[in-house]
């Protein structure tokens, strides 16, 4: 049985005690969160720290709130958390529609959003949510806060703006009345990682569409989103052609590896219907002015 490097463990007991503690500690400092993507890569020895610093008493990083025309989420929100919100399904069905994807329920009733999204795993689904969203993340360190576009805050596989030093302590998604959005994903069996995801939002004024936001993980598009496919279907009629032509353009962007999940052409296949699917359906449950 694999088993983690040996490793130092202390318990927060607010965010200013968690940064003072990353800053004695240094780089060899880890955040415990949920623990479900961290504990795992300890166990393989691909990551290695020194001390856990677990922030799992901080209630002030905890609740989903509304604050003028945005969502709020406190980075130890849990995936069950957003699953049963009756704020996030208010606005955006793509919460619970990529919630009931997510792994298990054992698994969504500890993860959390915060360390979801400084995982950074390239198939991981709430980072392409929150592109398609154009939401931001809130990150604390010992001189202040600051606020990154979502679309920003993923340098690479695994890589975040994060730094040493510093803490992911809330996310926020804009509030669009009317949108209509969704979320498609192809798994290789229930609560896996996806071969490919897509989730979308739309909204109409007039019958055309106003505001468009594309979400692809698992594929490598670029931030996890399309922008020229979102640029192209601003001011046009929600048909069926320009839906799958801008489908086309966010799946020209994706550049998959093969690997056991599929071959490219197959991958970028489901990029395209993924999307089509996704912008079709947020299309149909836009509310337009």
């Amino acid at each position: 049985m694999q088993t983690p490097a040996p490793v130092d463990y202390v318990r927060a007991t607010s965010v200013a005690d968690a940064l003072s503690l990353l800053q004695q500690h240094g780089e060899e400092a880890r955040i415990l969160a949920g623990g479900h993507s961290l504990l795992p890569m300890m166990k393989l020895r691909l990551a290695r720290p020194d001390i856990l610093i677990d922030i799992n008493d901080l209630d002030e990083l905890r609740g989903i709130k509304v604050e003028g025309n945005e969502i709020v989420l406190g980075a130890m929100v849990t995936h069950a958390e957003i699953l049963a919100s009756p704020i996030l399904a208010e606005h955006y069905a793509i919460f619970a529609e990529a919630e009931h994807l997510i792994a298990d329920p054992i698994v969504r009733n500890k993860g959390t959003v915060g360390g979801s999204m400084c995982q950074a795993d390239p198939a991981e689904d709430l980072s392409a949510v929150g592109a398609a969203l154009g939401g931001s993340v809130v990150i604390q360190n010992a001189d202040g806060r600051r606020t990154v576009p979502m679309r920003d805050f993923h340098e690479g596989p695994y890589e975040t703006k994060v730094a040493d030093g510093e803490i992911l302590v809330e996310v926020r998604y804009p509030i669009r009345p009317g949108a209509g959005s969704a979320y498609e994903k192809v798994e290789r069996r229930a609560g896996d990682w996806a071969v490919c995801a897509a989730g979308a939002f739309v909204v109409l004024n007039g019958g055309t569409i106003s505001d468009v936001g594309i979400g692809i993980g698992a594929v490598n598009a670029p931030h996890f989103t399309a922008p020229d496919a979102e640029a192209f279907l601003i001011g046009k009629e929600p048909t069926a052609e320009n839906l799958a032509a801008a489908a086309q353009m966010a799946a020209d962007v994706c550049e998959p590896s093969s690997d056991q999940r599929g071959p490219e052409d197959y991958k970028k296949h489901l990029a395209m219907e993924l999307t089509r699917r996704a912008l079709t359906r947020a299309a149909a449950a836009a509310k337009g002015a």
